[in-house]
């Protein structure tokens, strides 16, 4: 099997490893950390023992020395290991990784309790920069990065189907997430359709047959099992009307695609569309995770219909001093056209905006430079953002 070497880096300290199902959190783990003490609470006695007895966590490390490190992966089965990690960093000088797929029961479980004893780490599916020379775009935007799917160790449509099964079955009914599936499920296939758009809730909440409250508290679990982000409309405190309205973009276009029931079905222009803008904020968040840039994303949309796919606000706006942001414009389309640079300039017109750059990303093969406004190949895209040429 074909090891691909993460670009996140091992912390020197205790960490939460936090990321969707099956994007190699353990691999890597395994890999940084071969003699770490590894506890698995997937394993049924270990996780019921330390379930009623968290306190024996120290008798099974037993008389390690200080700095050793300790892995326990799926840590949200148990919340309560939380206190026991406390107490035995503190007393004995033991370094955790505290590896889980749901931010859910970790937050409400006490997570706080570490007193910031342990910093957050995130991991997705791989991003380009990892992928390399394997890294395949149509590929990607039709099936998503996820290891077993990029490295076709599965059948794409096959491995997805399964991963959504399991992901309903594991992390949402065997952890009481929800209190009924069926109409969870029926929003989550709403909620795959609705990739990269703007979320209306009322209008989802009819389409459901849920309560609009419902639809909330759907939502949250998709985002605190990693498997979604929003994205916030900029708002830049311009004349005229603006969209609030988020949009939600699944962590991986094959996730996406499995959610809503499309893995068996052509795609058409559309979809693929929105596939190429997910793949972009999954390459845009990674990059902003490894480089610690810590950038704000947004989106930018206007009740004219004008849009900006990307805002990345590289500085606030000040009483005396402009925000400074960076735009990015995605287009499925082997040829530019420039109607399409109008919104970005639009911003870059505005007396309290400050844009460093204008980005245009496509499918065609020719770089452009269009009076401050940059028009990049994808792949020319990808290659200069993983090396910090973009924010």
């Amino acid at each position: 099997m074909v090891y691909i070497n993460r670009n996140i880096r091992l912390p020197n300290c205790s960490f939460f490893l936090l990321g969707p199902r099956n994007v190699g959190k353990s691999t890597w783990l395994k890999n940084v950390l071969p003699n770490a003490k590894y506890f698995d609470l997937l394993e049924s006695s270990l996780y019921f023992e330390l379930l009623q007895n968290p306190d024996d966590l120290e008798a099974m490390i037993g008389t390690a020395s200080p700095d050793t490190w300790v892995i326990i992966d799926e840590i949200q089965k148990v919340p309560a290991l939380l206190n026991e990690v406390h107490r035995l960093i503190e007393n004995k000088g033991w370094r955790f990784v505290l590896c889980g797929s749901s931010a859910r029961k970790i937050r409400r479980g006490g997570v706080n309790l570490l007193g910031g004893r342990a910093i957050m780490c995130n991991l997705e599916s791989f991003s380009s920069s990892e992928l390399r020379e394997l890294f395949d775009l149509e590929f990607s935007m039709e099936w998503g990065t996820l290891p077993v799917v990029a490295l076709n160790l599965m059948s794409p449509p096959e491995f997805l189907n399964s991963y959504f099964e399991t992901y309903i079955k594991e992390e949402i009914k065997e952890e009481g997430l929800v209190r009924a599936l069926p109409p969870f499920i029926r929003f989550v296939n709403i909620a795959g359709l609705l990739n990269g758009q703007s979320i209306n809730a009322q209008n989802i909440s009819r389409d459901a047959m849920i309560s609009r409250t419902t639809v909330d508290s759907y939502f949250s679990v998709l985002t605190d099992t990693l498997l979604g982000y929003f994205l916030p409309a900029y708002q830049p405190k311009l004349k005229v009307r603006e969209q609030t309205h988020p949009k939600f973009y699944w962590f991986d276009s094959g996730v996406a695609r499995a959610a809503s029931g499309l893995l068996f079905e052509p795609l058409d222009r559309l979809w693929k569309g929105t596939a190429l803008e997910t793949l972009i904020f999954h390459e845009l968040r990674v990059y902003n995770e490894m480089s610690k840039r810590n950038r704000p994303i947004y989106f930018y949309k206007t009740t004219s219909g004008s849009e900006i796919d990307f805002v990345i606000e590289n500085r606030k706006q000040r009483p005396n001093s402009k925000a400074h942001i960076t735009c990015i414009e995605v287009k499925l389309s082997e040829k530019w056209n420039r109607k399409w640079e109008k919104p970005a300039r639009s911003l870059d017109n505005h007396k309290g905006i400050y844009v460093d750059k204008m980005i245009g990303i496509y499918l065609g093969k020719r770089e452009y430079h269009f009076d401050k406004f940059e028009v990049y190949p994808v792949a020319t895209f990808l290659q200069k953002l993983h090396k910090k040429g973009i924010f």
